[in-house]
């Protein structure tokens, strides 16, 4: 009997170790410390000199298209000798290991590996010379890199917790499904387009669509001249002649990616309030629902005058991605598309 409560023991414990909770984490393994995009670099003094850290430079950057400069990470660093204990529980880690064996500079990642949500990244490095040529060369990966796993952590986040109701208001208008912030309160609809914002209007979440006629209107040009056309008709501003439009269209910047294999076009830049002092950042996520033959845009902007607007516009960014078609198959969506039923 006793041999029979030793080996059901070793069983739970067993069972214990390998199951997960939410996120896919183990239920012993304890939450992260750190906040969203801060980052807590593992490192000794020589290659951490104030002002001749290639890895520091790399890491300040800053944030593409914000009306003011705003660093992509908060940066916190210890040397190697203090990295034990609770600071292996840091949500994002960049441990530096400089060994003579290594013939080359190359990345490693570990997830959740002390903690959930983690990311730990480590750069193996042969001598400083070599490092400081690695981190020239390819120092945005390294940003890249860490951007994409907090946007994963918020798309995740946003997925299982948000905002009902406009996701009624855009299977309403739209027939399709999007999880976006909580803090989202009002809302103004329009011909194939809808409108919602915060109570300060801080957070805004913009969505319209029209005929798939031509690819080329994935170009800065005809991208930026379909927004103003459309925000000017449907979002004027508090007297007439006011209305929002692409401050500085030459400076969007736009790029090509692909959400679960399907093209996607992406824009950042700022916007005004024409005749007006009001302004800010803005992303926007273009997409061609073939079965409808139209082009589906999804924008998030953000008006915060004086204030900081990185963790606002990079929370939108991330709400962005979790656009859903009814054709989409992916078992992520089904189960989304589940979710969503249910909620109603």
């Amino acid at each position: 009997m006793n041999r029979m409560k030793f080996y059901l023991l070793g069983l739970f414990l067993i069972a214990l170790v390998s199951s997960c909770g939410k996120g896919g984490k183990s239920i012993l393994t304890p939450q992260s410390s750190g906040k969203p995009y801060e980052v807590l670099v593992v490192v000794d003094d020589e290659f951490w000199t104030p002002r001749d850290s290639a890895l520091y430079e790399v890491l300040d950057t800053d944030v593409p298209a914000l009306p003011q400069p705003e660093r992509s990470f908060r940066i916190s660093r210890i040397p190697t000798s203090r990295y034990d204990g609770y600071m292996k529980a840091f949500r994002n880690i960049i441990i530096v290991d400089v060994k003579n064996i290594y013939t080359q500079t190359k990345l490693k990642y570990g997830k959740d590996i002390f903690s959930s949500p983690q990311m730990i990244m480590t750069i193996q490095t042969p001598s400083r010379e070599d490092f400081d040529a690695y981190m020239e060369k390819n120092g945005q990966v390294i940003v890249d890199f860490f951007t994409k796993a907090e946007m994963s952590r918020e798309i995740a986040n946003l997925k299982s917790n948000h905002n009902k109701l406009v996701a009624e208001k855009v299977k309403e208008v739209f027939g399709y499904h999007i999880a976006m912030p909580l803090e989202l309160k009002s809302f103004k609809t329009g011909e194939n387009f809808l409108w919602a914002s915060s109570e300060l209007n801080d957070l805004n979440f913009v969505m319209y669509s029209f005929p798939y006629t031509s690819e080329t209107y994935f170009t800065r040009e005809k991208f930026v001249e379909t927004r103003d056309s459309v925000l000017k008709a449907n979002l004027p501003g508090a007297s007439e002649g006011m209305y929002m439009q692409t401050q500085l269209p030459e400076l969007v910047q736009v790029s090509n990616t692909a959400i679960k294999g399907e093209y996607v076009f992406e824009a950042r830049g700022l916007w005004e309030m024409k005749n007006d002092n009001m302004g800010g950042p803005f992303v926007a996520h273009a997409r061609v629902d073939r079965e409808k033959g139209r082009v589906v845009v999804v924008e998030g902007f953000v008006y915060r005058p004086g204030k900081l607007k990185r963790d606002f516009i990079r929370k939108l960014h991330a709400a962005l991605y979790t656009l859903v078609f009814p054709q989409d198959v992916s078992g992520d969506e089904i189960a989304f598309e589940k979710q969503i039923e249910e909620e109603k």
